[in-house]
């Protein structure tokens, strides 16, 4: 109770609601304003422009966050300056009260005291009041004695009848106003459903209530017949919609100044005819203004004139409001494009939208304008108070149902009788009128359509929107303008581009509505309005609308809102430029080189055809000189390949066309229902040809649907791209066999299509692509294995249509198949089909061997190359399977075979691979083996096997392969006489010198593990631990066994008939002249001979020799050695190695 006592302070306060409604509203306006001018800005600009922005809207909403944080105080607060205001009126009280006091005491001190009254001195003694004191002192000091409760409900209640009497006998009550209210009692009056009188009096006071208009409450000044009405109150009854910002400002029920006003007004109008009360304030020199007299035969109607006055009155403000918020549009981007008025004293809103602002600086605007037909705004929306009249027929008077008539009348001959009342209902009501201009964007809007669209405009005062109602017209006048566009397309002169079903379509969602043009493919023109400016956007909705077109659409939006008449031309003239930048993206997506024009004379493009409104031009990046054409007409594409010479005379370097070839597309896909792909011709175009050529693809063009005509995927161009390479580029090829002098045939590339594991490089295209077919002994004529290949070798081109580098396949077929072996020929195999290498695919069922070549200028020279090496190593394969029946060498056998590499086996479990390089050198080429050992057995040795016996597990030595070292002599034998002879002698020798290397690979293995020395831990050993002899290879078939004082050593040769002689290495085995070398030198540079060194070999082959007279002829003493078999040779080597370490090692012990 204290705090609702308390003043109200709102004095530098401000609604939250209304800080934040006004922050919105304002970033929001700034949002529509960069919007609006940031794409004419520099990239530059438009950052730092939207940057500035940003810091400048999050300083405001940081600010505006930290008053929300305060505003949690704000009861609190609100409650201290209540309390302070109050403290400070009472302080105000205190001052006035001592202000007064000390006025006094200055005023009656120099008063002077008048005269005794003894008359008043003898009242007060007699009676003890004042008997002849004035009543007005009384008063004015005497307050009146106040009413109790029952005298005030008393006198309400007869107040209340008093109004209720003369409400039902006297008053006229307008028709519109009879639903009134007095105390508790509600009269309803209900006729047809429809309420007619309702009222109730409360409080003294009838409340009459108009619905969507006002509510207002009356009293009577006293209870006489003539006593006037007097005005209490009044509330209009509307709702605002639309924003709700700013509605505190539009209340509902008027307060202070406004109301005193209303009040004011009211009054005087009910009180027009009654004379003006007696007062004696007036001095006498003034004369009394008369009222006006009412006419003969008239009564007065107080109550009509209120409703008249407070209907204008509602009427009025609910208009100001729409203005209010119309203007509040125009603040919020609206300003250039809309214009308000008020007019005829303000009873009518006049708002023009669409506002055409003439250019600065351009003094013959208004002129240029009314001559292309534009008018300087949209359209015109108007909001008026008109008053609505009946007709004559109907009796005249306010426009009212035949009830509310009928009741009127009535209650005029029951109140009034013959006597009229003094006023007359105005009734008004809101005329709306929308007007669009003539020549909008260049169109003539039929009104009758567009009024049938938009449907009955009025005012709701349940929800006062103006912004509403304006967009409600101009979606209509949107939509109208749109019809036009769309009719126009269609039936003008483009109608057989924009006529066909689904190319213009009006897409409307609700009230937002926008033209749709299909352009070409997917790529669709939008067309729309802008609901505010009234100015035609254009954008495109396709794979291509990126920010980068949008400077080209910009410029062709501000030319067609300069000049709407050239929508056609417009359109059209974006349909070509669409489907030039659909092409040339595609083009250029691929990794062409694209152009729009070439520097060809007008006579040149003639040669294109009349129908030609657009040619793109994409340049073989392999040939220069000849280009792939794409004419656009209207209808769909026309392809042409062309030849070009240029004029290097001329001044600008123009061209001309040679040769022009004219592509069936449907004919290259080999597009089944338009007919089937007849013989391909390659060779130099021919115009007539052409010619004819191109009436056939014209014929075949007019059963396409045009919606799909210019719908160019990726994949038919680069086919059609592909194409016309294979016709160009593949006589690459035929010159590299030209040059040779190999003759060639051309045949169906469908026979010869490289196997399936090349599946991957084929395309649609390859059976438009003919195949080369050229003879083995001419091509293969000088070749190594020439006489593998069968008669036919076949030249396919490949890779003509990707962007990867063009490629060309040889196929040759061998003579007998070889099937692929091995670990590595397995991994790389699938369904037989193996490919060794990159550019190698062996089809081991068919036999079939495809060489891959990706550079066409040298594609013969790597077959060549490729076949050089493959077909040795098919030769080397196929010996190496003969080897085991011809020679009885059963141990030899083919482990791995893969057309680059052979291994094979030739003896036990020692290996060797054989692959080639360089077969194309002037050297001839070279050989690469690599020895090892192949997966180790259990079985007993065959007796015809020249491998040691095997040794148990812990003494078998790690498996290496100690023909490894002889390596480089050895892959020398392969260069030297036919290939199947050199292998035999290869393999021959590694079987003759195997018992010596691994018998050699024993006697350092055993060292090693006697001094305690291994592979594994050869660093952590001295090199005191290391063996005393060494061992290497001297030459081809040549060993030599070195001791540790570098003065001693064996020599290990191989003989003829698989002898190995085992001598001294200071004594040579040939005799020699010793040159021109002193004898001292050749002393200190030569071997010394082993002592003993013949009793030493007496010995060691007495030892080694096995008994029985069968063995005596394996091994022969002679001066300077022994000769041995290959058998026997690893005992006696054995034997006399230790007998020379042991006395080689005799001096050195000592």
């Amino acid at each position: 109770m204290f705090e609702m006592e308390l003043p109200v302070v709102d004095v530098g306060q401000v609604s939250l609601g209304e800080l934040l409604s006004r922050v919105a509203q304002g970033t929001y306006a700034e949002l529509v304003e960069l919007a609006e001018t940031l794409p004419n800005m520099s990239d530059a600009a438009r950052k730092r422009t939207l940057a500035d922005w940003v810091v400048k809207t999050k300083k405001q909403v940081v600010k505006l966050y930290a008053v929300m944080k305060w505003a949690r105080d704000a009861d609190t607060v609100q409650t201290c300056m209540n309390i302070t205001g109050f403290l400070m009126n009472q302080n105000q009280q205190f001052l006035d009260v001592i202000g007064r006091l000390t006025y006094a005491k200055e005023r009656l001190d120099p008063a002077r005291v008048r005269n005794h009254d003894l008359l008043t001195s003898l009242d007060v003694l007699t009676s003890g009041t004042y008997q002849r004191l004035p009543s007005v002192i009384k008063k004015s000091f005497i307050p009146d004695r106040p009413l109790t409760d029952t005298e005030v409900i008393k006198t309400l209640n007869a107040i209340e009848d008093t109004i209720r009497y003369r409400l039902r006998m006297t008053e006229i009550i307008p028709v519109e106003m009879s639903q009134h209210r007095i105390g508790t009692v509600v009269v309803l009056l209900v006729y047809e459903g429809e309420s007619i009188l309702n009222f109730r009096l409360a409080d003294g006071r009838v409340h009459f209530n108009v619905p969507k208009l006002f509510e207002t409450s009356l009293c009577l000044r006293g209870g006489e017949k003539d006593d006037e009405w007097f005005f209490v109150s009044v509330k209009f009854l509307f709702k605002v919609g639309g924003d709700a910002t700013g509605n505190r400002e539009l209340p509902q029920e008027p307060t202070g100044l406004l109301k005193r006003h209303i009040v004011n007004e009211a009054n005087a109008r009910m009180a027009y005819y009654l004379p003006f009360p007696e007062t004696t304030d007036v001095p006498s020199n003034i004369e009394k203004p008369e009222r006006p007299k009412l006419p003969e035969g008239t009564i007065d109607a107080p109550l009509v004139r209120l409703y008249n006055f407070l209907q204008m009155m509602s009427l009025s403000y609910q208009l100001e409001i729409l203005w209010y918020q119309a203007q509040r549009m125009r603040s919020l981007g609206w300003a250039d494009y809309l214009k308000v008025e008020m007019l005829n004293n303000r009873k009518t809103l006049f708002v023009s939208y669409w506002l055409r602002p003439a250019p600065q600086n351009a003094p013959g605007w208004s002129q240029v304008r009314s001559r292309m037909g534009l008018p300087p705004h949209g359209g015109t929306l108007t909001i008026s108070i008109a008053e609505s009249r009946a007709t004559q027929q109907a009796g005249g008077g306010p426009a009212r149902s035949p009830v509310a008539r009928m009741l009127a009348d009535l209650q005029q001959r029951a109140k009034s009788g013959e006597a009229r009342p003094s006023d007359e209902v105005e009734g008004l009501m809101f005329d709306v009128r929308w007007e669009p201009m003539k020549g909008t964007l260049g169109v003539i809007v039929n009104q009758e359509e567009a009024m049938a669209t938009v449907g009955r405009l009025e005012v709701d005062s349940e929800n006062l929107d103006f912004e509403g109602m304006l967009v409600r017209v101009i979606h209509a006048h949107t939509r109208s303008i749109l019809l036009s566009f769309q009719s126009q397309l269609q039936n003008g002169p483009a109608r057989n581009v924009f006529s066909p079903e689904g190319k213009v379509t009006l897409d409307s969602r609700g009230d937002y509505h926008q033209l749709r043009v299909h352009l070409c493919a997917d790529e669709v023109a939008v067309i729309s309005i802008d609901t505010r400016t009234g100015r035609m956007n254009l954008r495109d909705t396709g794979d291509l609308a990126a920010a980068g077109r949008w400077p080209r659409f910009a410029t062709i939006t501000d030319g067609l809102n300069e000049t709407p008449s050239k929508l056609l031309d417009t359109l059209s003239r974006l349909r070509l430029l669409t489907i030039t930048d659909s092409v040339e993206q595609k083009a250029k997506y691929l990794g062409f080189q694209v152009f729009r024009h070439r520097n060809f004379s007008t006579e040149e493009l003639h040669k294109l055809g009349p129908s030609a409104r657009g040619t793109i031009y994409i340049q073989l990046a392999r040939f220069p000189n000849h280009y792939l054409v794409l004419v656009i007409t209207e209808e769909d594409f026309r392809y042409a390949l062309i030849s070009v010479k240029v004029l290097t005379d001329s001044m600008f370097a123009n061209m001309i066309m040679e040769d022009i070839g004219w592509l069936d597309v449907r004919r290259i896909r080999e597009d089944r229902d338009v007919g089937t792909p007849g013989e391909v011709v390659i060779g130099p175009l021919n115009s007539q040809v052409s010619q004819q050529r191109k009436h056939h693809v014209d014929a075949l063009a007019r059963s396409v649907l045009r919606e799909d005509s210019f719908k160019l995927d990726t994949q038919t161009l680069r086919e059609l791209y592909a194409y016309c390479c294979a016709r160009v580029a593949y006589t690459r090829v035929e010159l590299q066999l030209k040059r040779r002098g190999i003759p060639y045939t051309h045949v169906n590339p469908a026979s010869s299509l490289p196997p399936s594991e090349l599946s991957h490089i084929q395309s649609s295209l390859a059976r438009s692509v003919p195949a080369l077919c050229v003879q083995s002994s001419d091509i293969l004529s000088g070749a190594p294995a020439a006489e593998a290949a069968m008669p036919n070798i076949r030249v396919i081109p490949l890779n003509w249509w990707s962007d990867k580098k063009a490629q060309v396949v040889t196929c040759v077929k061998l003579k007998y198949v070889q099937q692929p072996v091995g670990k590595r020929a397995a991994a790389r195999a699938t369904n037989n089909i193996i490919r060794p290498s990159k550019r190698i695919v062996y089809d081991a069922t068919e036999a079939v061997v495809s060489f891959l070549s990706e550079n066409v200028d040298a594609c013969v020279d790597e077959f060549l190359e490729e076949w050089a090496r493959v077909s040795k190593m098919v030769v080397i394969a196929r010996e190496v399977a003969r080897m085991g029946k011809e020679r009885k060498w059963q141990d030899v056998r083919l482990l791995s075979f893969d057309l680059q590499t052979v291994e094979f086996a030739y003896a036990a479990d020692y290996a060797v691979s054989i692959s080639c390089t360089d077969q194309l050198s002037p050297t001839g080429g070279s050989f690469e083996l690599r020895f090892s050992r192949s997966a180790p057995t259990f079985r007993p040795t065959q007796p015809a096997s020249l491998a040691p016996p095997p040794l148990p597990v812990s003494l078998r030595p790690p498996r290496t392969n100690p023909h490894e070292e002889a390596e480089p002599y050895l892959r020398q034998i392969l260069r030297h006489g036919p290939l199947a002879t050199s292998l035999y002698r290869l393999v021959g020798l590694l079987r003759d010198t195997l018992p010596v290397v691994v018998e050699l690979d024993h006697m350092i293995t055993r060292a090693r593990e006697q001094a305690g020395w291994s592979r594994s831990n050869a660093i952590s050993k001295s090199s005191a631990d290391e063996p005393w002899f060494d061992t290497f290879v001297k030459g081809l078939g040549w060993w030599r066994v070195l001791y540790g004082d570098l003065r001693h050593a064996l020599d290990l040769r191989l003989m003829t008939d698989k002898h190995i002689v085992i001598l001294d290495a200071s004594r040579p085995l040939f005799q020699r002249s010793p040159g021109p070398q002193t004898e001292g030198v050749m002393e200190s540079l030569a071997f010394q001979p082993i002592p003993d060194f013949r009793d030493l070999i007496t010995e060691a082959v007495r030892v080694a020799r096995p008994p029985g007279t069968a063995n005596k002829e394996r091994v022969a003493v002679i001066d300077i050695g022994v000769v041995c078999e290959g058998e026997s040779v690893g005992p006696v080597l054995r034997a006399l190695h230790e007998r020379v370490l042991k006395k080689l090692k005799e001096p050195a012990i000592r």
